[in-house]
């Protein structure tokens, strides 16, 4: 949407800048793979696998890249990104499969959405008492910030 060259040619491209201890939290591109590569700085990135069956089920892979590494994380799965040095900034660049990625962030999907998702449904999918919930939930208050 922003460079009008790339429109309806099925890539998106983003710099992101990583503060000391900075991160992307876990999210999924659901139209997208997404290839990174380090610019500058270090970052600690790995992804999830889906729920195939079991010995693979939801198997965790991650890495720590330096400048010039690269990863791929495939369409769809939940993956993140992390800047484990407390010092430095690191940077990175994001292409993606699609002109239209989509990002879904996901506790703010779970925690925050609108209307919230009930406490009790979320209480038992997480095994966790209900007041946890609620002090998630409340976390993701619009304007939590003020």
């Amino acid at each position: 949407m922003q460079i009008a060259g790339l429109n309806t040619l099925g890539i998106s491209i983003a710099r992101i800048d990583y503060a000391p201890l900075g991160q992307n939290p876990p999210h999924t591109h659901p139209r997208a793979t997404e290839i990174l590569t380090v610019l500058e700085g270090t970052l600690y990135v790995g992804f999830v696998t889906s729920n195939k069956p079991a010995p693979n089920r939801n198997k965790f892979l991650s890495k720590v890249l330096n400048k010039g590494d690269a990863f791929v994380f495939p369409v769809g799965l939940i993956h993140f990104q992390f800047n484990p040095n407390p010092h430095k900034p690191a940077v990175a660049i994001a292409a993606l499969s699609s002109q239209n990625p989509g990002a879904i962030t996901i506790a703010n999907a779970v925690f925050g959405s609108d209307p919230q998702i009930s406490d009790d449904v979320l209480a038992k999918a997480f095994q966790v008492e209900k007041n946890t919930i609620d002090w998630l939930q409340a976390q993701f208050w619009e304007n939590n910030h003020y």
